[in-house]
């Protein structure tokens, strides 16, 4: 069976006079040699876009982080300096695709920002500045300019016992890297909280009752795919998912 292709949210940047669509390697790397699927990037044209027929050749949709955040408009709060960057074109693309893809039962994989847009798109609402708050800790990167020192793992989070993860780690409790200065406050009624930091931070969550896998995490799983287990195995939950999905799919065309 051929590798399942996965839809790939992307950044709208501008470099050198040009404006660009990408996602950062470490996302595309991760899903390619963990997950073993093959990424194709999707270009932020929001409503320009056909999210069903883009759906429909891929078999997974991965929800990257970010250094944007989903604008606190969408989610009924004030814009503020607190609040940026903002991307719109990336909300605007990114929020129809993870709603359509969860009505789909296409499996989703949502990281960093992506799990704060996942909770926006099902109507839940996010904190900012959350090292600000009490009994909070600081879950922002160390400062430090090697990348390696930044994405350090660094704390445990506890995993809901007969949860997603739980399965997907075999444990209850793991140790992850932390690089947000946001995270989920109110959480959408759709998502079951799956993990939470020793401050209360939530830490993933799953849609429920979905008809295949779909988990958000906050932090960066992608970064230790090749060195820390617990990363590399939810690339490779969600690449199975995929490939579940892509058979699916082709065991329906063949009884048409």
């Amino acid at each position: 069976m051929r590798q399942p292709l996965v839809a790939i949210t992307s950044d709208v940047r501008t470099f050198e006079n040009y404006t660009w669509h990408a996602a950062p390697d470490q996302y595309l790397m991760a899903a390619y040699d963990a997950a073993k699927v093959i990424p194709l990037i999707v270009p932020s044209f929001g409503e320009g876009l056909d999210i069903d027929a883009i759906l429909d050749g891929v078999d997974g949709v991965l929800v990257t982080g970010s250094k944007s955040n989903v604008h606190p408009e969408l989610y009924g709060a004030s814009a503020s300096a607190a609040h940026e960057p903002y991307d719109p074109a990336r909300d605007a693309t990114s929020l129809p695709l993870i709603r359509r893809a969860i009505e789909r039962g296409i499996p989703l994989l949502a990281i960093c920002r992506g799990i704060q847009e996942l909770n926006v798109a099902l109507g839940g609402t996010l904190a900012t500045e959350i090292q600000e708050l009490d009994g909070r800790m600081d879950h922002r990167a160390p400062q430090s300019d090697a990348q390696a020192e930044r994405f350090a793992i660094r704390h445990p989070v506890h995993i809901k016992p007969g949860s997603c993860l739980a399965q997907v780690m075999q444990s209850d409790s793991i140790k992850v890297n932390s690089v947000h200065r946001q995270a989920i406050d109110k959480p959408a009624a759709q998502l079951e909280i799956e993990a939470v930091a020793d401050d209360g931070t939530i830490e993933a969550v799953s849609v429920k009752n979905a008809r295949s896998f779909a988990v958000g995490v906050q932090w960066h799983p992608e970064y230790w795919v090749k060195s820390d287990s617990p990363s590399r195995k939810i690339f490779e939950a969600f690449g199975d998912a995929a490939r579940a999905h892509k058979a699916s799919r082709e065991r329906l065309h063949a009884a048409e």
